[in-house]
C-alpha cells in the first residue's frame, strides 16, 4: 500500500512540474492553481506514504537514503507551501517543484526496503537530529530556488527586457528579502542538528566529533552559510552576490546529502 501512494505522489509531482514549466512560458492563474491544487494532492498521498511506513517500522521513516530522499522532499513542498500562503511568490513553483520531483525521482531508485533500526539508530536523537536537519535544508532548498529567480530577474532588469517573465515574477527587492529571510530559518536550525548530532555521536560512540565525511561536509555547508549571513550583514553583500551564495550553499547540501554517501565511506547510513 505505502509503495502504491509512494508512486502516487511521484506522479503527482511530475504533473505539477510539467505544469509549472509551461507556467513559464504562458502562465494564467488557472495554470497557478492547477499547479497548486496537484501539488496538494501530491502532498498529501506523501504524507499518508510518511505515516504509512511510520506505522510499518515503528520509527520515524528515515532511516536510509530512500526514505531520507523521500522526507526531504516532503519537508520542501511543506515550506513551499507556507511561502506560498505567506509571499504568494508569483512563479516559485515553477523553480521548486522540479527540484521535488528530481529528489523523489531519486528516492524512487533506491532501495525501499523497511528494516529495523541498527542499535546506533535507536536513540531519541534520531527524530530531533533528523528533523531539525531536513527542515534546515529544505529553507536552504527554498532559497536556491529563491537565488535562481533572481539571477533570472536581474537578467531581465539588465538586458531592460521588461515585458513576459519580468512582468510575472516578483521585484529583485522582494526575492532578496524572501531569500535572506530562508537562510535565517535554515541557517539556526542547520547550526541545531550539527549540535544535537554532536550530542548524539558522543552518546554513540563515545566521542563528539569523529571526522566522519558527513560531519566535514555538514560543517563546510555550515561555514558557507555563516559566511552569507556576515557577509550580508557586514560587507553588505545582497542581491546578485547572496543569489549565488545561496546556490553555491545549496550545492553543498546536495553533496553532503547525496554525494558523501555514494562517492565517501562514512559511519552515516543517510
Amino acid at each position: 500500500m505505502e509503495i502504491i501512494l509512494f508512486e502516487l505522489a511521484l506522479t503527482f509531482y511530475f504533473a505539477a512540474t510539467i505544469v509549472c514549466v509551461l507556467e513559464l512560458f504562458k502562465g494564467t492563474k488557472t495554470t497557478s492553481l492547477i499547479m497548486l491544487s496537484i501539488s496538494v494532492v501530491g502532498f498529501v498521498l506523501h504524507t499518508i506514504n510518511i505515516i504509512a511506513r511510520y506505522i510499518i517500522s515503528g520509527h520515524i521513516p528515515i532511516a536510509n537514503m530512500h526514505e531520507a530522499s523521500s522526507f526531504f522532499s516532503w519537508s520542501i513542498v511543506l515550506l513551499f507551501f507556507y511561502l506560498e500562503y505567506r509571499y504568494k511568490l508569483n512563479l516559485l513553483g515553477s523553480f521548486i517543484m522540479p527540484v521535488v520531483f528530481v529528489m523523489m525521482l531519486s528516492s524512487s531508485m533506491l532501495p525501499r526496503t523497511i528494516e529495523p533500526l541498527s542499535p546506533v539508530l535507536q536513540s531519541y536523537w534520531l527524530g530531533i537530529h533528523t528533523i531539525l536537519a531536513f527542515i534546515g535544508d529544505a529553507a536552504f532548498a527554498m532559497a536556491f530556488g529563491v537565488g535562481i529567480m533572481y539571477l533570472v530577474q536581474e537578467h531581465y532588469v539588465k538586458s531592460k527586457k521588461l515585458g513576459g517573465l519580468f512582468k510575472r515574477l516578483p521585484s529583485l527587492q522582494i526575492l532578496d528579502e524572501v531569500n535572506y529571510k530562508l537562510i535565517t530559518i535554515g541557517f539556526p536550525l542547520l547550526t541545531l542538528a550539527i549540535i544535537t548530532g554532536v550530542l548524539w555521536a558522543e552518546s554513540a560512540w563515545g566521542s563528539y566529533w569523529r571526522w566522519d565525511p558527513k560531519e566535514v561536509w555538514s560543517l563546510i555547508t555550515w561555514f558557507i552559510y555563516a559566511a552569507v549571513l556576515h557577509l550580508r550583514l557586514t560587507a553588505g553583500w545582497r542581491g546578485r552576490r547572496a543569489a549565488l551564495l545561496s546556490i553555491i550553499g545549496f550545492c553543498a547540501v546536495l553533496f553532503t546529502f547525496f554525494g558523501v554517501n555514494f562517492l565517501l565511506k562514512g559511519l552515516h547510513v543517510f
